[in-house]
C-alpha cells in the first residue's frame, strides 16, 4: 500500500466533513502566514489557529517566492488578508544545501540545470530578512504595514520575531 492509498483510508475513516460553517474563503483574522513545508510545523498550534481563520502559503524554507508574492496579492487584493507573517525555522533543510551544489547535483542527473533559484541559506535571521522585504518591497502586495517575521525553534516551540 502506498502513502496515499493510505490516507485515502484514514480520510474515509476520519472527521473531515468539508467546511460547511465557513462560506467564504476569506480568513476571518484576515491573516496570510507564510512557512516552511517541513513536517515538523503545525502551524495551526504554533499559532492557535482555528479552521478558517488564515491563508497558509508552504514552500520549501518558507521563503517569499515568486510564486509566494502571487499568492499574496491574490489573497490581499481578492480574498481581504491585511497582515503576513512570515515564519522560517531552525534546522531547515536549506540551511543544509547549498545553491550551487543542489543544482549541479539536479543537472548531473537529469542533463538540465534547473532555471529557479533554490534559495538556501546559511542564518535563518537573514533569510526570513530578505523575505521580508521582498514582501514589503512588492508593488503586487498593497498592505505591507503588518508584515512580521519570525523563526520557530523545532525543539522547543520558541518563536523569535525578526526585525
Amino acid at each position: 500500500m502506498t502513502a496515499i492509498d493510505d490516507l485515502l483510508q484514514r480520510h474515509e475513516r476520519g472527521q473531515d466533513h468539508g467546511a460547511p460553517e465557513i462560506p467564504t474563503p476569506v480568513p476571518s483574522l484576515h491573516l496570510a502566514v507564510v512557512t516552511c513545508m517541513d513536517a515538523r510545523i503545525k502551524v495551526f498550534d504554533v499559532f492557535g489557529l482555528t479552521h478558517g481563520e488564515a491563508h497558509i502559503l508552504r514552500n520549501a524554507g518558507g521563503v517569499a517566492t515568486d510564486d509566494i508574492i502571487r499568492s499574496l496579492a491574490i489573497s490581499q487584493r481578492k480574498l481581504q488578508t491585511r497582515e503576513v507573517i512570515i515564519m522560517q525555522h531552525t534546522q531547515c533543510g536549506l540551511s543544509m544545501i547549498t545553491e550551487d551544489g543542489f543544482k549541479d547535483e539536479l543537472q548531473e542527473e537529469t542533463g538540465l540545470r534547473p532555471p529557479w533559484a533554490v534559495e538556501s541559506f546559511r542564518e535563518v535571521k537573514d533569510s526570513v530578512r530578505q523575505s521580508l522585504q521582498r514582501v514589503r518591497r512588492s508593488p503586487f502586495v498593497p498592505y505591507t504595514d503588518n508584515v512580521r517575521g519570525f523563526v520557530y525553534d523545532v525543539c522547543c516551540a520558541d518563536l523569535t520575531e525578526v526585525f
